[in-house]
């Protein structure tokens, strides 16, 4: 906006002074052209009245070198032939002989070119006929002046560019000023710094937009406020039938079952009071926060949950196989929500398909990525755009359209995606694409070429 107001500035003030300069300058060398024209008729008159007196050639010689034209040897009078004495010259003449004829016939002033300048010719009647008084004029006395005036002119045209581009650009740097504090502002805001505001300075309509910008961020700390509000009451909620169950999960006496179902309620209370907490917070966590921790280890991560669905697996008969989880795989994720995320795709499994169903958990470890594959041999999802949209589910399945979108979200923290297509196994296959490194070079290296392939697999 800055060079763009700069250049804009420069180009209408360069035109006006151009529009101004050139036609002044013209006027100028014309004056200077009629000042020196108007000199030399001056001293062609002055020859007038010794004309009027006397014809002598010896007068007139003396007349012609006393004067100030004469002096510098520009004056000269051509005299015509009087009764028998023949016409003469008086002086040194450079006009030709037709131009002195034809001010003669003509009677009237006029100015011709000569070698090196210009000729004014002055008629003065006689008694006996008609004198023409000639006035030389150099070239170098027409145009006197002319270069210092258009010297002048320019330096003050180049003054006035110069002063108006310096005022443009003073003006372009208040207004990209005000323009990057409210770029800035937007910035900080989306990255969660809601104590973001813009000073309400700078032009009118920069002005304006902080004002609303300023208003705006304060209503989103009001929404949210109320937002994590909301989510504390209803997860407190929450702490009534979650006491009950632990009380009948403690009655039910010992064994796997029954302590898979303590560890369950213990792990839903913990959640629970995770919400609770993050929601209290005055400062909300945002997706780089998430994925700038220490990490986990995806592997020891996926055998736990895997050891704890495999119970329900194996009481509903399904068959589930996991394979690469030998070796650890660090992954820049909080243990916490790769937990949430698997416990997420291995509800779906069970959730969304029939008892006896197989499923598969794989994960392949790269140098900068993690794909994690979760497979079933169900019947498949008929709609993958609709499945990994945030709030897709009907609520008539008991699904809420979350549990994709989580993981979505987790694998976007790392700079990577998720896609689903079909399985080896006949069903869905849910792959999970996790960058080691948490920047953007997964997304617009490995995911941008994965995601330049069909839309048939994921």
């Amino acid at each position: 906006m800055r060079w763009a107001l700069v250049k804009v500035c420069l180009a209408v003030t360069t035109m006006v002074v151009v529009a101004f300069a050139v036609p002044l300058g013209l006027v100028v060398k014309e004056m200077a052209r009629d000042r020196a024209l108007s000199n030399a008729e001056r001293h062609a008159a002055g020859m007038g009245p010794t004309l009027s007196i006397t014809t002598d050639r010896e007068e007139l010689t003396r007349a012609v070198a006393t004067s100030e034209a004469g002096g510098d040897g520009r004056m000269a009078v051509h005299v015509p032939a009087i009764g028998d004495a023949p016409a003469f010259e008086v002086g040194d003449p450079r006009a030709d002989a037709r131009a002195v004829a034809a001010t003669r016939e003509e009677g009237r002033a006029r100015t011709t070119g000569v070698p090196g300048g210009f000729v004014v010719l002055q008629p003065t009647a006689l008694s006996s006929g008609t004198a023409v008084v000639e006035i030389y004029v150099p070239e170098a006395e027409v145009s006197n002046g002319v270069t210092t005036a258009w010297l002048v002119l320019t330096g003050v045209g180049v003054a006035l560019v110069i002063g108006s581009v310096a005022v443009a650009d003073r003006l372009g740097v208040r207004m990209v000023q005000s323009a990057k504090r409210l770029a800035a502002a937007a910035h900080d805001l989306g990255e969660g710094k809601l104590g973001a505001r813009v000073p309400e300075e700078g032009p009118t309509e920069l002005r304006l937009a902080a004002v609303a910008f300023n208003s705006m961020a304060d209503q989103v700390v009001q929404l949210l406020a109320g937002e994590r509000e909301l989510a504390a009451d209803l997860s407190h909620r929450l702490r009534t039938p979650l006491t009950v169950l632990r009380l009948n999960a403690a009655s039910l006496g010992d064994g796997p079952a029954a302590e898979q179902t303590r560890t369950a309620v213990e792990t839903l209370e913990r959640e629970v009071d995770t919400i609770i907490r993050t929601a209290r917070e005055a400062k909300p966590r945002t997706g780089a926060a998430a994925g700038s921790g220490a990490g986990c280890d995806a592997a020891e991560v996926i055998r736990e949950r895997m050891a704890f669905w495999s119970a329900l697996a194996e009481d509903e008969g399904r068959k589930a196989r996991v394979a690469g989880v030998e070796r650890p795989v660090r992954i820049p994720v909080a243990r916490g929500e790769l937990v949430a995320a698997v416990d997420a795709l291995l509800g779906n499994v069970f959730r969304h398909t029939r008892e006896g169903t197989a499923f598969s958990v794989d994960v392949h470890s790269g140098e900068d990525a993690v794909i994690v594959l979760v497979s079933d041999a169900g019947p498949g999802i008929a709609d993958p755009e609709a499945a990994l949209a945030r709030g897709a589910g009907s609520g008539e399945d008991g699904s809420t359209g979350l549990g994709l979108d989580i993981v979505r979200r987790l694998a976007e923290s790392t700079g990577g995606d998720v896609r689903v297509g079909s399985s080896v196994l006949g069903g869905a296959e849910v792959r999970v694409w996790l960058q080691r490194g948490g920047d953007e070079r997964g997304r617009g290296g490995v995911v941008g070429r994965r995601r330049g392939r069909g839309r048939g697999r994921g």
